[in-house]
Parts: C-alpha cells; sequence; structure tokens
C-alpha cells in the first residue's frame, strides 16, 4: 500500500512511523528541507522536497498510483487544495486536516466529498472528546469508549495502596468472582504485555481493562480509584481545544478558564456564555489560590506549551486538585509527566493518527486508537460471514499471543470476552493488538 503524507511536522511524521511499522510504502512531501534532512538520518521512509500543491511535485512522487493522501500541513487551505489535486491526479483516498469546525457541519461535510476529500480531521475537537472521556470516568488515566458508551476501555494506574496490588489475575479473579471486565494489556517500564493469568500487578503499572458499565464499580474498587463528583473545572489556555472543552464543560458544572493573552480572552468571553474567563498567567500559583483553585475538581491544562502544562499541572496537585490533565506535544515528556503525578495526558497527534490509521486497515476495521507511551493500538472489527474466528470458541482458536480479544457488539447486547465466548457473524470485536500481530489478526477476520 503506498501512502503520500503532505507535512513533515510532527503530526506527520509520527503517523508515518505507525505506516511505516506497518510495512507500508511511505513518502512524505515537505518545503522545509531541515525537517526532511532530520527524518532522512532518523528513518527509513522516503523524503521527497517539494510543495503539496504543485502538480509537477504531486506527479513525480507517482500520485496517480497512491492508496491514500494525507494532508498535514500547518495550513488548513494547503490541506483542501492539495488534497483536491492528489484526487484528480488519481489518489485512491485523500483526507485533510482542517481547523475550522464549520467544516464538519453536515452539509458541507458532503460539499467537501463532492469535491473529492474522502474524510475531514480536526484534531482539537478530538482532543476535546478524550477530555470529556476523562471527565466522565475521573478514576482512569485514559479512556476509549465503544458502542455509545456501552463498552469501554479504561487505563488504571496502580498505585500503592491499591487493593490488587502484586495479586495475579488469576488470584484477582478468584476473589472477585465472575467479572464485568477483562485486563488486555499492562504497561510496565515502556514495555507493553498481553497479560495471562500469572501476570501479577505492580506498583505504577498502567493497566488496561475492557469493561461494561456494570463492571465500573467493582473495577475501581479493585483498583483502588474513586469517582470525583465533578462540581469544579479551571481550564488553563484559552486555545482551540481550551474553548471546545469550556463549551462542553459549561453546560454542566463551574468552568473558569485562565488566559494571558488578554484580546483572545475578550474573544473567548464573547463566546462563552457561563464560563468565567480570567486574564492571567495560568502559572501564578496566588492567582490560583485567589480564584479557587483548592476547591476545584480537576485541572485542564491545554496551553500550546508542554512544558508549561506539566508545571502547572503539579502545582495544582500541590494545592489538592484530586485530577489533572495536561495536553503534551512533546513525545519526549509523556512519560515523564506520569511518572511525575500527573493523572492524564493528552496528544492531538496520537489522537488524529488513529482517526487517520482506520482508513488503511481492512474494511473489517470500523475504528483504531493509538496509545501514549504504547505501540499496542485497539482495534475494532467487524466479524464478516465465514471468518475464522467464528470457527471455535477463543480459547480453541489459538488466536495469536500478542493480542487479546476484550469484548464484543452483538446487535445491543455488550460481552466481556472470554476463554469460551463464541464470536459470531457481524459481531463488533474489540482488540488490543501489538503492531507485530496485526497481520496474523487480520487473518481471523
Amino acid at each position: 500500500m503506498k501512502v503520500i503524507i503532505a507535512g513533515a511536522g510532527e503530526t506527520g511524521t509520527y503517523l508515518a512511523q505507525l505506516l511505516y511499522k506497518a510495512n507500508k510504502n511511505i513518502i512524505i512531501i515537505d518545503k522545509n528541507k531541515d525537517l526532511l534532512e532530520y527524518i532522512d538520518s532518523h528513518y527509513d521512509f522516503l523524503t521527497k522536497y517539494g510543495s503539496s500543491t504543485s502538480i509537477n511535485d504531486l506527479n513525480s512522487i507517482g500520485i496517480n498510483n497512491a492508496d491514500l493522501f494525507i494532508a498535514l500541513t500547518q495550513t488548513e487551505e494547503a490541506n483542501i487544495t492539495s488534497c483536491i489535486l492528489a484526487k484528480k491526479l488519481g489518489a485512491k483516498k485523500v483526507i485533510a486536516r482542517i481547523d475550522n469546525s464549520e467544516y464538519l457541519e453536515n452539509d458541507n461535510e458532503r460539499f467537501f466529498k463532492e469535491l473529492g476529500i474522502d474524510s475531514l480531521i480536526y484534531p482539537e475537537i478530538l482532543a476535546s472528546e478524550e477530555i470529556m472521556n476523562l471527565i466522565n470516568r475521573t478514576g482512569a488515566s485514559k479512556t476509549f469508549t465503544f458502542a455509545e458508551g456501552k463498552l469501554q476501555l479504561l487505563a488504571i494506574k496502580i498505585k500503592k495502596d491499591a487493593p490488587v496490588l502484586l495479586k495475579t489475575l488469576h488470584e484477582v479473579t478468584l476473589e472477585a468472582g465472575d467479572l464485568d471486565f477483562r485486563a488486555v494489556a499492562i504497561t510496565r517500564k515502556n514495555e507493553t504485555i498481553i497479560p495471562k493469568g500469572f501476570n501479577a500487578f505492580q506498583e505504577d503499572d498502567l493497566f488496561y481493562v475492557i469493561c461494561n458499565e456494570q463492571g465500573i464499580g467493582k473495577l475501581m474498587e479493585l483498583s483502588g480509584k474513586k469517582q470525583i463528583n465533578v462540581e469544579n473545572i479551571m481550564i488553563m489556555g484559552g486555545s482551540r481545544i481550551g474553548l471546545k472543552t469550556a463549551l462542553k464543560c459549561e453546560k454542566r458544572c463551574r468552568v473558569k478558564l485562565v488566559e494571558k493573552d488578554r484580546d483572545k480572552c475578550e474573544e473567548l468571553s464573547e463566546k462563552l456564555t457561563n464560563t468565567l474567563v480570567i486574564h492571567s498567567d495560568g502559572r501564578d500559583t496566588e492567582l490560583l489560590k485567589e480564584e479557587g483553585i483548592e476547591g476545584t475538581d480537576i485541572f485542564i491544562a491545554v496551553t500550546g506549551n508542554s512544558e508549561t502544562n506539566i508545571l502547572a499541572c503539579l502545582h495544582a496537585k500541590k494545592l489538592g486538585v484530586p485530577k489533572t490533565i495536561a495536553e503534551i506535544e512533546n513525545m519526549d515528556y509523556l512519560a515523564v509527566a506520569e511518572q511525575m503525578g500527573i493523572e492524564s495526558v493528552i496528544n492531538k497527534k496520537t489522537i488524529a493518527s488513529g482517526h487517520i490509521y482506520s482508513h488503511i486497515m481492512s474494511k473489517q476495521v470500523s475504528s483504531v486508537q493509538c496509545l501514549i507511551g504504547s505501540d499496542a493500538e485497539i482495534l475494532e472489527y467487524t466479524v464478516r460471514k465465514g471468518a475464522k474466528i467464528t470457527k471455535k470458541k477463543l480459547m480453541d482458536i489459538n488466536f495469536p499471543k500478542k493480542a487479546i480479544v476484550g469484548g464484543v457488539i452483538r446487535n445491543d447486547e455488550v460481552l466481556i470476552a472470554k476463554g469460551d465466548t463464541l464470536i459470531e457473524e457481524n459481531d463488533k470485536v474489540i482488540l488490543f493488538v501489538l503492531p507485530e500481530a496485526i497481520d496474523k489478526v487480520n487473518n481471523f477476520f
């Protein structure tokens, strides 16, 4: 499969790495020679110096036989233009990153499809949706929803007071009885493990669990987590993510938004009807105290600076805020931030890449989620008639060891997968998969 990416920035490079690991033929085109030189010296995929809005440059990299063209430059207009050109020149599927939410409205999105653009992606909206999921599940470090929330995948950090600490999965099952959730992965010291019954939980493990609504209470109890009743939220940063998060949150609780740019504060005040907009530097601890941060349930830092977001969340923790969420775009800081005690981090690159990645998977894959700090992916498959996975129970089918089935959505019924589960035609199956197992897993569907 040939994939051309316009834009050698962090998002384009991160996505290229994912696709290259999946054995795709990758070409990145950009006008920034320094970025291209860096990519050439660190990675094995091809680069091209040129403009994605130039017909000659697109033709020179074989746009006519590209299976997928993705425009991720910093300019929305260039992304839209290059996608239209790429489609006209023969690319089978094209995706454009945008910055204008009005383009995603039903009639407008249809208009872009008529222009030949197959999909539009707005990373900031996706990021704000992830923040809302974290607000709804305050005990989790990360959360992913399927089947309109009926089935969820939560990432839980194991602390020294967790009841499951040092116990194996088998022991937890024996003590707790029949559970409405299933552990599908453990991230430990930058290594991702597909767990077996003999694996024990260790302090600072991040374990991923598929569960239904009935299983969430028991899951929180076993992991020593508590669901916070969220009434007060403070957001630092009037970025697009900050604005969209405030718009959603102000309908349900008290929201304060701190922004240091006066002009932006005035713009935010016009758009937000029930949010207190504060003109100040959110790193000022005394100001945060004056504005009532000690009574805040969740502190969200979404400025454009990763270091600022980390420091602000650490200040909030010291002042007693029970949950902090930081936007961190510098990939090198992700693991450090979690080790320093920031409960949840969001990263636009991984969020956007997961949505784009689903376009290169087989038709049976309806969604892909890429995980921060892990090469693993969460895949949602729709089972076709006669698929290999329907032939036997999961424990008898010799499923790849680097993958695990977590949950099944069958019509309106949600099932937690177990060894004796038999997958049926048209089921939606949620899997946790390491990269080396993706091709083997595809054979089962």
